[in-house]
């Protein structure tokens, strides 16, 4: 889908209830292309890419950069370089977070407020913009007013975050921005009133704040789970760990602004030997799944393979014909 005239947008179909609508790998410039976050590691990202710069771009990815480290954006990295012979770029932040997910080599780190320079005059700035993580950035062509915004802010719906200060202060970056026409969101539809949608996002939190604090003003003492239950009546099972996130960032905030009374929580600490049982679980199990994977690939190209060679296995001798 054409964004602007330098950039285009990939939408891959996700039903994941953290993931709105899809999931959205752009492209920018044409010729030296850079590709702005790249999926999940999970086939059809890869062929929805692979095939559309086939199919219609007809180009090649010279440039794949992430907006943040989370796996759904950054999970393909080493595939882009390995099959589409990319360079990647990515923030300082990022890489110690990165860790498994970057390639050995053709990895080139940048600062922020760095432009990256594309074939035809496109200049790419790049802001620092924490708050859903602590390593997320934006992405901006301010002469087209296009602006990637990862999972700084979403297509149809509001995003989770870890540092309610640190976003709220991204948000004000992002509104001061010059010639701002539209967002292109990690996940969900492009946005088209990007000052609206950026103040909506700002009138939420404060929202959000407001209903914490009649919450706590009514008396007691609450975990962030019987507050996120009492704010969530209706929301799905699914997301509930995600609001009860949102509700915790908020009360670090408030906690940090000296508004609140905390009564430390007493957390459990396995044993050293369940503790172990548990690490060996999941290491074998990563290695089941790999291995899983790998006998998926071994399969499909074993059936390709088949479909281009005779059935040599199921006849000595093969029938014949000719006519009678």
């Amino acid at each position: 889908m054409q964004v602007s005239p330098s950039v285009r947008a990939v939408q891959v179909p996700d039903a994941n209830p953290m993931h709105p609508d899809f999931t959205t790998i752009y492209l920018v410039g044409k010729g030296q292309t850079l590709s702005i976050d790249s999926g999940e590691t999970m086939d059809r990202y890869r062929w929805m890419l692979k095939g559309y710069l086939a199919a219609v771009e007809k180009t090649e990815i010279a440039l794949a950069g992430i907006t943040h480290h989370h796996g759904d954006h950054s999970g393909n990295l080493k595939w882009v370089r390995e099959e589409l012979h990319a360079e990647i770029v990515t923030a300082k932040d990022a890489v110690p977070l990165l860790k498994g997910r970057l390639p050995r080599t053709g990895v080139r780190t940048f600062a922020p407020d760095t432009v990256i320079d594309l074939d035809g005059g496109i200049n790419v700035r790049v802001i620092k913009t924490p708050g859903h993580s602590t390593d997320s950035i934006c992405y901006y062509i301010e002469n087209e007013g296009v602006l990637f915004s990862g999972d700084t802010l979403l297509g149809s719906s509001t995003t989770t975050v870890g540092d309610l200060g640190a976003y709220r202060r991204s948000l004000k970056t992002l509104l001061e921005l010059p010639n701002l026409k539209v967002i292109c969101p990690g996940h969900g539809p492009l946005v088209h009133d990007p000052r609206e949608r950026l103040q909506q996002y700002v009138r939420h939190r404060d929202m959000r704040e407001q209903q914490i604090l009649g919450v706590l003003k009514g008396g007691g003492a609450f975990s962030s789970w019987d507050i996120m239950l009492q704010l969530y009546p209706d929301i799905d099972k699914r997301l509930r760990r995600a609001a009860d996130n949102n509700v915790r960032s908020h009360l670090r905030q408030l906690e940090d602004e000296g508004r609140l009374k905390v009564y430390a929580g007493k957390p459990r600490r396995p044993s050293a030997a369940k503790q172990a049982r548990q690490e060996e679980h999941v290491r074998m199990r990563a290695q089941v799944i790999k291995q899983a994977k790998k006998y998926e690939d071994e399969q499909r190209r074993a059936e390709i393979r088949a479909q281009e060679n005779p059935p040599g296995a199921e006849w000595i001798e093969p029938p014949r014909y000719e006519l009678s």
